[in-house]
């Protein structure tokens, strides 16, 4: 009788071992959260990291200040390993990740900063809505804009952040920030570079590499407004990666966007002024793929998906275009006069 309970116990043991790594497995399957309390927030996939938003606000010394001042969101390699986008410090310290502010923000009369942020944070106050399952995860920050005095509030946030598989690349980043003024009238402005939405690839971005893609036949994104979407693909460490940052079709119209910087920074600039105790709401997706650019019929077909659109568009021209500063790996022959140097690609055709 012993004899028979000891192997009936081995018996059980080894198939509750044999079953661990299909737990482990099912555990790892889709989506989920992992929060390092007061630092920041992971959105796994598959138990790998794929974003990291960073919302910690510490003033004990200058330097930890200097880098708390503003929460923002890390986009992750396809490993889980290291952040694509960049974090404090190097070229342009305030530039982070996936990030949100302007540079001329009036308020009662004064002008303030919130795109550098100069004498004043934004500040996460909590987390709201989160929840992940096998399709996708999703979670607000509820955050405050200082004015002069930290509990004098310029706007309070709203900003969801939604993560998903796929849609023309390996994940899909839904952003949309509602932005409430409830202490007075707020206006937002500045200038293309220095106010909006935008996305930073890390700081050891090559700088020779940068190429950028519009949806627009001889676009200039100097002069142009309201593109739909603006793609970039950029190199890291050896390794290629492109982004595409989509406008919803209810943002403020009149936006003009900064997309050439050879460092990689890029996105939207809306303006607009809201009424005290009004809440503006802007919407932004990011596609995010390894390697080369998706085609132009898949990132039209996410904006599409994005934009809410019945029917599918049409398949734009495009205008491809270097980074702006950046030098070509071998010299390329001059074009013929005449011809100009940045040729539209032909629709449809993957973007290179």
């Amino acid at each position: 009788m012993k004899r028979r309970t000891f192997l009936t116990s081995v018996l059980a043991g080894s198939l509750v071992a044999a079953s661990l790594p299909g737990l482990a497995r099912a555990a790892d399957a889709g989506f989920s959260f992992d929060d390092k309390k007061g630092e920041h927030l992971d959105v796994l996939l598959d138990g790998k990291v794929v974003t990291r938003y960073m919302y910690a606000h510490d003033t004990s010394t200058k330097e930890r200040a200097a880098e708390t001042y503003k929460p923002y969101l890390h986009v992750f390699d396809a490993e889980g390993k290291a952040p694509i986008t960049k974090g404090p410090g190097g070229q342009f310290t305030h530039h982070r990740g996936i990030f949100i502010g302007w540079n001329k923000i009036t308020f009662e009369g004064k002008s303030y900063d919130r795109w550098h942020m100069k004498a004043g944070d934004i500040v996460h106050q909590s987390f709201s809505g989160q929840k992940a399952d096998a399709a996708e995860a999703s979670f607000s920050s509820n955050t405050i804009w200082q004015a002069d005095k930290p509990d004098r509030a310029i706007i309070e946030e709203e900003r969801t952040m939604t993560v998903r598989r796929g849609g023309a690349g390996r994940i899909v980043i839904d952003f949309t920030s509602k932005l409430k003024a409830p202490n007075g009238e707020v206006k937002l402005d500045g200038d293309p570079e220095h106010a909006g939405i935008h996305f930073r690839p890390a700081n050891e971005v090559d700088l020779s590499a940068g190429v950028y893609v519009y949806p627009k036949e001889n676009a200039d994104a100097h002069k142009d407004k309201d593109y739909p979407w603006v793609g970039q693909t950029f190199k890291l460490n050896g390794n290629s990666y492109s982004v595409v940052e989509m406008s919803h079709p209810t943002n403020p119209t009149g936006t003009r966007w900064s997309a050439y910087r050879n460092y990689g920074r890029f996105g939207a600039f809306p303006t607009a002024t809201i009424k005290q105790g009004d809440t503006l709401t802007v919407k932004y997706r990011f596609v995010i793929a390894d390697g080369p650019m998706p085609s132009t019929e898949a990132i039209q077909k996410s904006y599409d998906e994005f934009a809410g659109a019945t029917t599918p568009s049409p398949v734009p021209m495009v205008t491809v275009k270097p980074a702006e500063g950046s030098k070509p790996s071998a010299p390329k022959k001059a074009p013929a006069e005449g011809k100009p140097t940045d040729q539209p690609a032909k629709a449809g055709n993957p973007l290179k």
